[in-house]
């Protein structure tokens, strides 16, 4: 009987076959990458005339030039003359807001559909500036989450997302609605309030779950006050020790790392403690703050290019006097206390606020990084593989390796001896896709 079955599987398996021939199945292409210069991100060294196989998204081997033998009529994107890096990652996005809007009376004029038009266009800038992935950290609900699916299937054209809903905040925090009368508060936006306003262990455990039931990669929490909000200060701790670690735990026993926005000294601390993976800003830590970012392997991520922007053009959008004070205290000391924890060998993702500055212009915070103590290496490299070891993209992303998704972007000279030539992409590949060819690299 199981020799007739046998005997009666085949014809089955060969019409399926030849179905599948019918419908257009076909093996993923191959597509051969000669780089003249690789910065593959497993070092801080260049690799010169190298090849990558890139087959449907993935990258399958990695080897010089002389090791490769690249069939006659193969399809072939000729980087030979160029530096080729992976595609980077920006770990503190927004990709729902604009530069060009600090008016708090927006916050009452505009609709959600406003912020779902900037995210398509935002998206698309963001990865044609070279970065092909992105953690969107605080939008509405669940914006994030559901740019992340439409650019997943296609729909639209943007970076890999790792979403988070709304940053969690206290009541009158620096994720409120401050300074508008009871009846305006109360009637602008009941749902978000609803995943974003905590106060006490158990109401930041059921904000985290219900997040975590919409589909969020990553929970966002505000430790303490911030400069663009206001009413609050960014020193100013908003969650206990014992609320932010109820929010780690439950992040944690979810699958989900959470990032802490903080400001203040205490509450990067008690935030470290608690089981956090990513200070964002960490505008005011101290020596103690540093020594327990370094024991517990916690992820700085510092926004360190825009205060420039905050302080020149965002003045002119509308910024209120109050937020220009408050960078004011903040932003030297941000650069000073992140030149300190380099030097004392804290775990650095790159991360920049896009959104408070515009979209597109993310690769300028490089010059800072390198300005305040890390090699052109070293700020490559945490906006590569160590943005994907925070975000849990690591076995996907952050690396041009054998296994990895082909996501890689060139540019014309050398980012090992000048950084700010990353503002500047002319090669963009996304999952094996050319998104941007302006160095000719993909003619047929």
């Amino acid at each position: 009987m199981k020799v007739i079955a046998r005997i009666a599987l085949i014809p089955c398996l060969a019409a399926a076959c030849m179905g599948m021939a019918q419908t257009g199945v076909t093996a993923p292409a191959t597509v051969y990458v000669k780089a003249g210069h690789l910065f593959d991100a497993t070092s801080d060294t260049l690799r010169d005339n190298v090849v990558v196989v890139v087959t449907g998204e993935r990258i399958v081997k990695v080897a010089a030039s002389g090791e490769v033998a690249i069939p006659a009529g193969a399809t072939v994107v000729d980087l030979s003359k160029a530096w080729v890096l992976p595609g980077l990652i920006d770990c503190h996005t927004h990709l729902q807001a604009r530069a060009d809007k600090y008016d708090p009376i927006n916050e009452v004029k505009q609709t959600p559909f406003d912020g779902g038009f900037n995210g398509v266009v935002n998206a698309r800038t963001t990865l044609m500036a070279g970065f092909t992935g992105v953690r969107d950290v605080g939008s509405e609900p669940f914006f994030a989450v559901d740019l992340r699916k439409a650019i997943d299937s296609g729909y639209i054209v943007g970076p890999r997302v790792v979403a988070s809903g709304p940053g969690i905040s206290i009541t009158g925090g620096h994720g409120d609605m401050n300074g508008f009368a009871p009846a305006v508060s109360n009637m602008m936006y009941p749902a978000e309030k609803d995943y974003a306003i905590a106060d006490g262990p158990d109401e930041v455990r059921r904000v985290v779950r219900k997040q975590i039931k919409y589909g969020v990669d990553v929970i966002k929490i505000l430790a303490t006050g911030g400069v663009l909000s206001a009413g609050d200060k960014p020193g100013a701790e908003q969650f206990t020790y014992e609320e932010l670690k109820v929010a780690a735990d439950e992040a944690h026993r979810a699958g989900r790392k959470i990032a802490a926005h903080a400001h203040g000294t205490e509450g990067i601390k008690d935030a470290v403690r608690a089981g956090i993976d990513s200070i964002e800003h960490g505008s005011l830590i101290d020596a103690e703050g540093i020594a327990l970012m370094k024991e517990h392997g916690t992820y700085l991520v510092a926004d360190i290019y825009n205060d420039d922007y905050i302080l020149g053009k965002a003045i002119e959008f509308g910024l209120p006097k109050e937020n220009v004070d408050k960078e004011k205290m903040v932003g030297r000391l941000q650069r000073e206390n992140f030149a300190k924890a380099v030097a004392a060998g804290v775990k650095i993702a790159f991360g920049t606020d896009a959104g408070v500055y515009p979209h597109g212009d993310n690769a300028k915070q490089f010059y800072y990084m390198v300005k305040f103590g890390m090699t052109p290496a070293g700020a490559i490299r945490a906006a590569t593989q160590s943005a994907a070891d925070l975000i849990d993209r690591a076995a996907d992303e952050g690396t041009v390796e054998a296994g990895k998704f082909a996501d890689m972007i060139a540019v014309s000279a050398n980012p090992l001896e000048n950084v700010t030539v990353l503002e500047h992409v002319g090669f963009v590949m996304k999952g094996g896709k050319v998104y941007k060819d302006e160095l000719g690299a993909a003619k047929p």
